[in-house]
């Protein structure tokens, strides 16, 4: 378990997909960061999979999955601070106030739009895509990176995916630095 770990709070956007979620969760779980999210985040987690996947069975176990796995994620009594935040789009107010109380070095979204480097920096937050995040993560982590995409690759049993097939399917969901790093890896995935 790696002990330099950091605060990142998982906008709704990177956590509907997957393969995504896969991703962050996996290394969450090696100890690379300490995933945060409130109810809010979740909620609209739960609502972007039943829209794109048409399942609110498997919505909720993923929920619950998410919240079982890391417990200590949900960040709670944030609501306070939303009215004060200023963002572009006042709906991802709770993404920030999240951040805030939770003392998050980073959000993950795929929004950056909306969460200016400005309205950010008085907070010492930064907001990173999905993408850049990972490909950093990769990047930073090294081996041990490789390797924790090796074991979620592994866990895939239905279908079972090569190293490539991982790789592209990556790529597909909008990854591409990362698709180009773990490429050069491939023989150790």
């Amino acid at each position: 378990m790696r002990t330099d770990r950091f605060t990142i709070v998982l906008d709704a956007n990177v956590i509907a997909g997957a393969l995504p979620r896969n991703i962050l969760l996996s290394f969450a779980e090696a100890g690379f960061f300490r995933p945060r999210w409130s109810k809010q985040i979740l909620d609209e987690f739960h609502g972007y999979f039943v829209k794109r996947y048409g399942d609110e069975e498997t919505a909720d176990r993923q929920r619950q999955n998410m919240m079982a796995a890391f417990p200590e994620a949900l960040v709670e009594g944030h609501e306070v601070l939303i009215d004060a935040l200023k963002l572009p789009d006042e709906d991802d107010r709770h993404v920030l106030a999240c951040a805030i109380k939770t003392k998050a070095s980073v959000i993950v979204t795929d929004n950056l739009k909306d969460f200016p480097n400005d309205a950010l920096i008085e907070y010492e937050i930064e907001a990173i895509s999905l993408d850049d995040f990972v490909a950093d993560t990769l990047d930073l982590g090294g081996a041990e990176a490789i390797y924790v995409i090796k074991k979620m690759r592994q866990r895939f049993a239905n279908p079972e995916l090569t190293a490539e097939e991982l790789i592209l399917r990556i790529e597909k969901c909008g990854m591409v630095e990362t698709s180009k790093i773990l490429a050069e890896y491939s023989e150790l995935i």
